[in-house]
């Protein structure tokens, strides 16, 4: 009996327990596969007015589209007037008798639409269904022989006629091996490791046919072997390499405005060591891709060449520039003209003027960099101004006053980056703008007005620092002056006379707002409002900016929520964060985008996923700020991630503290990874993809800058450079969560190597962990990103929720596929964020 009775409450007990032990919750896939990238394509529109700027006038068109279709405008700043420049019923139905092939208002599929030379009319194509032979097909049995008919069109802007261009020749698209003389009349191409040129005529026949025995081409250097080469091309395999090797390949000039030189920087990477990734997906066997790849530390440096060419006499030279050892030197472009992006053709210019050139010699400790000058007649460099720092050094493109008679130049000497005023022989004369705020970047120079438009970030109050805003300034310093107020992050485009400009303002909780302003600031005319009204029908809330203390309890770091659209606040969420440590971005979105997949999407599975900066992640602010992190990129922003999370589970009850997760991708995949090895019994789970986990094999440009490089002379002055770094490996053994690590198994910026030699260290301390490759993927995961995403919420479900119920087959996906065997057709792409 006493058996019996003790039983009884054994049992009693047990079942008692398990009625108090809550059951794990359902993830809520279904609501995330609503805002997948294919669905956002129809719920969310323009979001940021792009206006093309005329060349003639102030006026400006652009396209924008909403829920009811896409419009065509032209804006008169002078006028303050807004037009669309078509009836898009009357259109629809003059574009229908031509083509054959129906369309309505709502549905123009008008493409390439430019404005003619003399801004009365605007060309546009339409694609139709019609199958024609390819005018300039060369294989007449080739599969892909037939194309749509594409017929173009000429609308009077006056008379809104309509006119078909039935003999109309499009231009040939400018092939990425020719670079073109500004006169247009020559064209400067690499094959075979050499430079050539050819004539405009020459050049006609191969945009017809590359292949045509006919052209005539001209060998312009003769020096040129493998990896010391005047150019070629990249991310080919070695099979490939063979198979194109007589091919023209690009050769990265830049030209005088005049035509009659060009300058190039020539690379000898000889003795760099070799690097391999292994397409295991090729058709037939795998291949092989051999590439040049310098590691941090390593002594094999490439060496670069300052080369100038009188493209008259066909002659060069090489200019003497050597200063410091391994030295990197960048020749800056010129800026473009905001009224040349339609242009058929735009060259590649250099910055400067027909006899002067400007660029940048920079210690390959990154502690010393030279703005200098090339005279080219006499082929004499110049050093103009000098920037040391006991951190990396960084600069911007100089901006040119009346040719170059006067320099406006940016650096952060004091701390914060700013503007100063240098005369054209490189004597300082003033500071331009200055105080605890960060510049930017150069918008526009009035060299008569001596005044300097640019965007900075930081100056005004009660704000988050990180809006940008635009400002103007004379160039003595005095009168500053904000041009577009409001607490939001702003985009602008200003043309080129400097008299307006268009800006778009909104924060990741609003819908994005156009509007045009002339150069003091005032308000011209409203433009658009981005129309989210499908997005908000569809469930979508907008996130929340928060503000938090780093792990100093002084530093202000921002951040942003986000939360599950059925959210309920009397319940308990796990949280995750999505990262990227930086030192050059934060990925904290401040304005509203269409990206959503890595944190509003992944919220909706039932998380609470945060983005938020860390000390050492951001440039955007002081230099202190941004290089908090040198000497210590594996660690330096890890107690920032783990004291916000801690600090918002104080501030809010639904925040479970107990249940943190952490991801990210490339500089994120690393420190996702580390965080789980660093703080073992704080962040229980992570997907962690592409890091660079070892970062002495990443490449020695982000790795020698960011962390720092030692620099050693010895007593008979020969010069090396050291390099130690923390890596994740190293702390494998710590691991207490659950890490899924991947990467893609053709990735040539971040070598599979890093995850690899990752895994080795885990089975090595014994670890259960996961892993998967991603066939035949770069860096960025390519057409498997979306694969990546239910992969990533996968994980997060089993081991945050205890959601353990996925099938086999990927529902979500399947859901958005045709099952028709046809390819998917799309009118736009939302692309992943890009992160390195």
């Amino acid at each position: 009996m006493r058996l019996v009775y003790t039983l009884a409450v054994v049992l009693w007990t047990s079942l008692g327990l398990h009625a108090q032990t809550p059951q794990p919750a359902k993830a809520n896939y279904q609501l995330a596969s609503r805002f997948s990238p294919k669905k956002l394509e129809k719920l969310i529109f323009t979001t940021s007015l792009d206006p093309h700027w005329l060349k003639k006038t102030d006026r400006f068109w652009y396209m924008y589209e909403t829920p009811n279709g896409k419009n065509w405008y032209i804006v008169d700043p002078a006028a303050k007037s807004k037009q669309a420049i078509f009836n898009t019923d009357k259109l629809a139905a003059d574009i229908t008798l031509v083509v054959r092939d129906p369309f309505d208002a709502q549905h123009l599929p008008i493409e390439n639409l430019k404005f003619t030379e003399d801004e009365k009319n605007v060309q546009f194509e339409v694609k139709s269904t019609i199958d024609q032979v390819k005018k300039d097909r060369t294989d007449k049995k080739a599969a892909d022989s037939l194309e749509k008919k594409t017929f173009y069109f000429q609308y009077n802007l006056a008379t809104r006629q309509l006119t078909e261009l039935k003999d109309y020749n499009k231009p040939k698209r400018k092939p990425n091996w020719a670079s073109i003389s500004p006169d247009q009349k020559f064209v400067v191409f690499a094959k075979e490791h050499n430079l050539y040129w050819m004539d405009r005529a020459n050049y006609e026949k191969a945009l017809k046919n590359e292949k045509d025995s006919t052209i005539v081409e001209h060998k312009f250097t003769t020096d040129g072997v493998e990896n010391y080469s005047y150019g070629d091309s990249q991310g080919e395999t070695n099979v490939e390499r063979e198979k194109n090797k007589k091919n023209r390949k690009p050769a990265f000039i830049m030209w005088s405005p005049d035509s009659k030189y060009f300058i190039m920087t020539r690379t000898d990477a000889r003795k760099v060591k070799d690097l391999w990734v292994l397409h295991h997906t090729a058709a037939g066997r795998p291949a092989l891709e051999t590439y040049k790849y310098h590691m941090p530390g390593e002594k094999e440096a490439p060496i670069r060449e300052l080369l100038l060419f009188n493209f008259a006499e066909k002659t060069s030279k090489k200019i003497s520039t050597a200063a410091f050892k391994d030295q990197e030197i960048s020749v800056w472009p010129a800026p473009a003209k905001q009224s040349s992006r339609d242009d058929e053709f735009r060259a590649n210019l250099w910055h400067g003027t027909n006899n002067k050139v400007y660029f940048t010699r920079t210690s390959r400790d990154l502690k010393k960099i030279d703005v200098l000058s090339l005279d080219v007649p006499s082929g004499t460099v110049k050093p103009l101004i000098d920037e040391r720092f006991n951190t990396y050094v960084e600069v911007s493109r100089v901006g040119l006053v009346n040719g170059g008679n006067e320099l406006i130049h940016w650096s952060e000497r004091d701390g914060w980056g700013h503007f100063y005023l240098y005369d054209g022989n490189g004597k300082l004369k003033n500071q331009i703008t200055s105080g605890p705020f960060h510049c930017e970047e150069i918008i526009g120079i009035d060299d008569n007005a001596r005044v300097l438009y640019f965007t900075a970030n930081g100056r005004e109050a009660k704000e988050d620092p990180y809006y940008l805003h635009l400002y103007r300034i004379n160039f003595d310093g005095s009168g500053l002056k904000l041009l577009n107020s409001g607490n939001f992050d702003h985009q602008v485009s200003m043309n080129d006379s400097r008299k307006f400009f268009v800006n778009t303002s909104s924060r990741v909780n609003t819908a994005p707002v156009s509007a045009l302003y002339n150069s003091n600031g005032k308000k011209v005319m409203d433009l658009e409002k981005t129309d989210l009204s499908r997005l908000m029908a569809a469930g979508y809330k907008f996130p929340e900016p928060f503000t938090v203390k780093a792990d100093d309890g002084v530093t202000d770091l921002y951040g942003v929520m986000y939360k599950p659209f059925d959210f309920d606040s009397t319940k308990k969420y796990p949280i995750i964060e999505y990262i990227y440590p930086g030192p050059q971005t934060e990925a904290v979105n401040k304005a509203f985008g269409r990206s959503m997949d890595r944190m509003d999407r992944l919220a909706q599975m039932g998380f609470i996923v945060i983005t938020v900066g860390n000390r050492g992640g951001h440039p955007a602010r002081s230099k202190w700020y941004h290089t908090y992190g040198y000497g210590n990129l594996r660690d330096y922003g890890l107690a920032d991630k783990k004291a916000a999370v801690e600090q918002l589970a104080d501030r809010y009850d639904f925040i479970d503290i107990n249940r943190v997760g952490i991801t990210g991708h490339s500089g994120g995949g690393f420190m996702s990874t580390a965080a789980m090895l660093v703080y073992p019994d704080f962040f229980k789970v992570a997907v962690s993809g592409a890091g660079n986990h070892e970062n002495n094999i990443y490449n020695r440009w982000w790795s020698e800058k960011h962390h720092g490089v030692k620099e050693v002379i010895s007593a008979k002055g020969d010069t090396t450079f050291q390099y130690a770094i923390d890596k994740n490996p190293e702390l494998a053994k710590n691991l207490k969560g659950h890490l899924l690590l991947t990467h893609g198994d053709v990735d040539n910026n971040v070598h599979p190597a890093h995850t690899i030699r990752m895994a080795d260290a885990l089975i090595k301390a014994n670890k259960r962990f996961d892993l998967v490759i991603m066939p035949g993927q770069r860096h960025g995961y390519g057409d498997m990103t979306e694969y990546s995403f239910w992969m990533t919420a996968d994980y997060f479900s089993k081991h945050l929720l205890g959601d353990f119920s996925q099938p086999v087959d990927i529902m979500e996906m399947n859901r958005e596929a045709e099952q028709n065997n046809k390819r998917p057709q799309t009118n736009r792409t939302a692309q992943p964020e890009d992160e390195e």
